[in-house]
């Protein structure tokens, strides 16, 4: 993220409190924050999540973004989620993908 960017408004734990703030320089910054290095997949993780948020205004359980991840990786996509974010899919995918942080739910 350029350095002349203002950040916007973070939790405590470093998760978007306002989602609507959240962009795509924005993810790459909150990645490295989390040692992530996005690739195509992370991206398509990432995506998928923004546009469910736009049609249900709430992140999706990780059941659904692995359902979503079966259509690329078949019988392995709950593997391929926690091997793309190895910290967890509350820890770094609600958070990259500017989710506020998910509460008493399941976390795949």
């Amino acid at each position: 993220m350029d350095a002349s960017v203002n950040l916007p408004s973070l939790d405590e734990e470093g998760y978007l409190i306002e989602p609507g703030e959240w962009n795509e320089d924005l993810a790459v910054h909150l990645a490295r924050m989390e040692n992530v290095k996005l690739t195509a997949a992370h991206w398509d993780v990432i995506r998928f999540m923004r546009e469910y948020y736009e049609a249900h205004q709430v992140a999706p359980d990780a059941r659904y973004v692995i359902k979503h991840l079966s259509q690329h990786f078949g019988a392995d996509a709950r593997n391929a989620l926690f091997k793309m974010f190895a910290y967890g899919y509350v820890k770094q995918v609600c958070k990259i993908a500017g989710m506020k942080r998910p509460r008493a739910w399941s976390t795949g």
